[in-house]
């Protein structure tokens, strides 16, 4: 037990002096090899000794004897003994460094450092080693074991044992090492060359057992050396999640590395557009240069030609007036010389009659000619007059050569949805390009089918900004827009055409067309456009309280046709409004209809009334003015009645009950009821199968009442005839009931399955007056058993 505690107080011993060498001691000889074992105190290796006891030292120096070795090898057995018979105790130890660094309350790494740690410490020393070195063996070979944990095999390679051998043979044996030294330095390279690769595979195997990372120095250590080692001051981490952070770090380097990656990629691409856009501003103005020079050349060939064809002109008159001249000259000399010889002649004529004769005549012609007077000087100057060249449009072209092209077209976005209102549109457009613009023209004019398009009126702006808001137009209209880009050089190509469209107008509900139950209404409205609209939205509004406003909006979308049905809640009253929709945007709100669910409402389709049935202004009073014939010769329409004097009403299409009244008088004769709406219109109601009705006739005798389907009726007799009949449609019970509402008062009910949905019916058999009643609660008096 000894010599295990020995053992590891060396190897704590040597962790706590880094810097020295790892190597185990290697003695000359001990008086303890008697047991075959080495032992050094602990002592030796904190100090210079330490470095004196390997074979280095005996090779190249000679100031140190083999026997001073041997005879502190000696004491040092006598230490390491003296050290046992005091009772070292390596779990007290291990209790003072466990108080020492606050680890006393932790039991478990105490228990570790007393299990693990001594077999690392038993681990950690190399085993022993036989070498030869040369002829002989090394004189280390016998000592070279240092743990008991060695085969005992080796000690019989030793020289001898103290406790067989004399003084004598100690000094035969001083004196065979003697003879050895000059071995030793040989042998050493190879011993110390096997030893150090022995250790470095150790420190292999000793990084490859590391638990924990130390953030200080950045590198895998052990448990063991962050509590007594080198860091045991320093920050440390788990090794597996240091080893997450440091991936998750080249992670986030990764991605680092990848967006400079693309950004760098991006930057090449710009770069190769740049290259591009450079090669087409080269090519673009090399030909405006060239665009710009014919221009030039071309006016002053222009300016050439007219100042020479006006320098011809010029010399053509003058050489023209001078040549008249010449000729007017030329006739007047000739008739000079005429003169001149007829007076010559005259003075030689000798007969004197003869010559006063011709001496008066030739007198007046030279008074005649003498009075005449003769134009001596020049018609035109030789001199041709000094023309210049205007080079004013030469000198606007060639300042108009500059590095400013002009501007490529720009490109109109197609219409963004709800930019536009019924008056109005913003029109937005771009130019894909570096060009220098000073504004543009925006050009557009409406769209119709009527006229051919050239035909439309063009308007112009012109304006600062990529974008226009442009008013006064026409609701649901589409217009055609295009654009050109302008600069000191020119104007670009116009951009391609788009059409915009403003928003539509406000709808027209048709207020005498609106149907309405408890439960639901039907809206009927017009659009005010001549162009189709996308769809219609209906906003609603429950009034919760008249008197302060309030109200609580809901909207319905996507309606494609100009009525719809709505599901309503009993007994309220709602505000309705419609607003037409098309991709430029919403028309503003429609007036709005109040509609109440308190009752029944419907109106009367006037499209089925007979000819001689009128309608009041009211809208529900129906009269027949007293004609005999019922079957006259009025315009007649297709949906009409033609033999009945009837009209139908048109009910909300929605199940459940609906009620309404009619006022009638006690002397006419009339029917009341519901029919399909495709009822024949030649026949009378209740006479077929498609009419339910109650009849009113007066007989001599009595009021006689029938209830009339398929001309079908039972015998009932009623004796207090009513001035207001109630109508009960129910079709969740499949009954029509009629009822004395005056008297409320159960009359007769009709039990039938209906088909399809019905409409209140009226007709006048004699002269009179139907006053009929919507928009009523049901009685409780209706229910019936």
């Amino acid at each position: 037990m000894s010599s295990r505690s020995g053992s590891a107080r060396e190897y704590e011993t040597s962790d706590r002096s880094p810097g020295l060498s790892a190597f185990p001691p290697v003695p000359e000889s001990s008086e303890s090899e008697a047991e075959g074992l080495i032992f050094y105190h602990m002592d030796l290796y904190g100090s210079k000794e330490r470095f004196d006891i390997f074979p280095k030292e005996l090779t190249g120096q000679e100031d140190r004897s083999l026997g001073d070795t041997r005879k502190e090898s000696a004491l040092s057995s006598e230490k390491f003994q003296r050290a046992q018979e005091a009772g070292y105790d390596l779990e007290k130890e291990v209790a003072e460094l466990a108080k020492m660094y606050g680890l006393d309350e932790d039991r478990e790494k105490e228990l570790e450092l007393l299990g693990g740690h001594l077999e690392m410490v038993e681990s950690r020393w190399p085993p022993a080693r036989t070498e030869k070195v040369g002829s002989q063996g090394s004189i280390y070979n016998a000592s070279k074991s240092s743990s008991p944990m060695k085969d005992q095999s080796q000690s019989t390679k030793q020289q001898g044992l103290p406790g067989e051998a004399s003084q004598d043979e100690e000094e035969n044996k001083a004196r065979a090492e003697d003879k050895a030294e000059s071995h030793i330095g040989s042998g050493e390279g190879l011993s110390s060359s096997g030893m150090s690769d022995e250790w470095n595979s150790q420190a292999v195997s000793e990084e490859e057992a590391a638990d924990i990372f130390c953030s200080t120095c950045k590198m895998p250590i052990r448990a063991f050396d962050k509590l007594f080692g080198e860091h045991k001051d320093h920050e440390v981490a788990q090794l597996p999640s240091a080893l997450e952070s440091e991936k998750e770090e080249i992670h986030k380097n990764m991605c680092k590395l990848e967006e400079q990656i693309a950004q760098m990629e991006n930057f090449a691409s710009h770069l190769e557009e740049i290259f591009i856009t450079v090669e087409e501003n080269f090519g673009r103005q090399e030909q405006n240069f060239e665009v710009h020079y014919n221009d030039a050349v071309q006016v002053l060939a222009q300016k050439y030609e007219e100042q020479l064809e006006a320098l011809g002109e010029e010399k053509r008159q003058k050489l023209e007036a001078l040549y008249g001249q010449l000729v007017s000259c030329g006739e007047h000399l000739d008739t000079c010389k005429e003169l001149t010889d007829a007076t010559q002649e005259l003075y030689l004529e000798n007969d004197k009659a003869s010559f006063m004769k011709a001496a008066v005549t030739m007198v007046d012609r030279l008074e005649e000619f003498l009075k005449k007077e003769v134009d001596l000087e020049l018609s035109t100057l030789p001199d041709f007059e000094e023309r210049v060249i205007d080079f004013s449009e030469v000198e606007q072209l060639m300042n108009s050569i500059n590095t400013i092209p002009a501007p490529c077209a720009p490109v109109i976005n197609p219409q963004a949805p709800n930019t536009a209102t019924g008056t109005s549109l913003r029109v937005c457009w771009g130019l894909f390009s570096d060009d220098t613009v000073e504004c543009y023209q925006l050009c557009y004019k409406p769209v119709s089918n009527e006229r051919s398009s050239d035909e439309q009126a063009e308007h112009t702006l012109k304006v600062k900004e990529t974008y226009c808001t442009i008013t006064n137009l026409l609701p649901n209209t589409q217009y055609e827009f295009w654009v050109s880009a302008l600069n000191a050089s020119g104007i670009s190509p116009p951009s391609e055409r788009t059409v915009y469209v403003t928003a539509p107008s406000p709808p027209t509900i048709k207020n005498k067309k609106i149907r309405s139950c408890e439960n639901a209404a039907l809206v009927c409205w017009e659009s005010r456009d001549i162009n189709p609209v996308d769809s219609y939205t209906v906003e609603l509004s429950k009034l919760t309280d008249e008197e302060n406003g309030d109200t609580i909006t809901e909207s319905i979308v996507g309606i494609p046709n100009c009525e719809v049905l709505i599901h309503l809640q009993p007994t309220q009253s709602y505000r309705i409004c419609i607003r037409a929709l098309n991709l430029g945007g919403s028309s503003e709100r429609s007036e709005p209809v109040l509609i109440h669910t308190t009752g029944t409402y419907f109106c009367l389709n006037e499209d089925t009334a007979h000819p001689l049935l009128a309608i009041l202004d009211d809208g529900f009073t129906i009269a027949c003015d007293e004609l005999e014939n019922p079957e006259c010769d009025l315009p007649v329409y297709d949906n009409s009645f033609t033999r009945c004097i009837g009209i139908l009403g048109s009910l909300i299409p929605f199940p459940g009950k609906h009620y309404w009244e009619v006022e009638v008088e006690e002397d006419t004769e009339y029917r009341i009821g519901v029919a399909f709406e495709n009822t024949p219109r030649h026949g009378y109601l209740g006479a077929n199968n498609s009419s339910w009705c109650m009849r009113h006739i007066i007989t001599p005798s009595r009021h006689k009442y029938e209830f009339l389907h398929s001309g079908m009726t039972p015998d009932i007799r009623i004796t207090i005839p009513p001035r207001r009949i109630g109508i009960l449609l129910d079709y969740e019970n499949c009954r029509l009931s009629f009822f004395n509402a005056d008297i409320a008062q159960h009359l007769y009910a009709f039990n039938s399955h209906f088909q399809h949905y019905v409409h209140p019916c009226f007709a006048l058999e004699t002269p009179g007056i139907l006053r009929i009643h919507t928009g009523i609660a049901i009685p409780p008096w209706t229910a019936l058993p």
